[in-house]
């Protein structure tokens, strides 16, 4: 009788260690299908560099030299080494903009593309010479550059990250050049996002009359061709991109410079809300999976 009170309450036990395993194991499935707090948790580093290059090879501070300023933020630590390595390689290759950065250790590609740009850079010596003759042994200045990269992290939710590369340079010519542009990473799936993620079939025009309303409403424009008196090229240079970026709220465009406006315009920002897009969102797209649905 012992025996089989022993047994029973071994039997009791077993099942009720067999339950908590498979509770267990469905929480963390259920979390990870979320992309739960612990498992998108990312930690970064960076890397930042600031060099004088000069054009020719003289120590002389009064001859053209590259000011080159890259600070380079990336991830260190994230759910596992695979997952890690996947997000690395998102980084470097919108950071970069060569795939080819993909496979090399963060400092790896911030040498070789410091080393790229320096022999582009010096390779322009013949010319100088040329030039300074040219000009009667006058100082050419447009052969003073400068160089800077830099990315940062706009929006970080349990499954999307948004982060921005500006880039800024200036190669000769009358003014130097801006632009910024957008990466989105679905955390989950660690792919990043286009429109065609976000919206259904048929999206182009829809979006183009939202896009167009906000931008009246910014400029304060009560009819589209107002936009034009603000210092608009033209109503159809106004369409969507694909240079956004998501946050809780809005999908943010950007327009980069000479892009829908003048260069002294700058970069046009508008962001529309979710809200204002619920007609052409995909039922199972990012922005109404993590966005929309509670």
């Amino acid at each position: 009788m012992i025996n089989k009170i022993i047994y029973d309450n071994m039997q009791i036990k077993t099942k009720f260690s067999i339950l908590i395993l498979l509770t267990g194991i469905i929480l963390i499935s259920c979390d990870e299908r979320k992309g739960g707090s612990k498992s998108s948790r990312i930690d970064f580093d960076s890397i930042v560099v600031t060099q004088h290059i000069p054009l020719l090879q003289v120590n002389d501070t009064t001859l053209p030299y590259a000011d080159v300023n890259i600070s380079f933020t990336y991830p260190v630590k994230f759910r596992n080494s695979e997952s890690l390595v996947r997000l690395q390689q998102i980084f470097q290759g919108t950071f970069f903009g060569d795939s080819n950065y993909d496979t090399l250790l963060p400092q790896e590609a911030v040498d070789q593309y410091l080393k790229e740009y320096t022999d582009r850079y010096q390779s322009l010596s013949n010319y100088y010479y040329e030039d300074k003759a040219r000009i009667e042994g006058k100082m050419p200045s447009w052969y003073w550059y400068f160089m800077n990269n830099s990315n940062k992290i706009l929006f970080k939710s349990d499954s999307i990250l948004s982060y921005a590369v500006e880039y800024s340079d200036y190669e000769g010519g009358a003014h130097g050049s801006y632009r910024i542009t957008y990466t989105n990473i679905d955390l989950n799936e660690l792919v990043t996002l286009t429109e065609e993620d976000l919206f259904v079939p048929g999206y182009f025009n829809p979006l183009t009359e939202k896009i167009v309303a906000q931008l009246m409403k910014d400029f304060d424009a009560e009819v589209a061709d107002s936009l034009l008196m603000k210092g608009f090229f033209t109503i159809e240079d106004i369409v969507p991109n694909n240079n956004f970026w998501l946050d809780g709220e809005n999908i943010n465009y950007s327009y980069n410079q000479y892009e829908i406006a003048p260069y002294a315009m700058g970069v046009i920002d508008v962001s529309v809300p979710y809200t204002e897009l619920t007609d052409i969102l995909l039922p199972d797209g990012v922005i109404s999976k993590y966005f929309l649905k509670k």
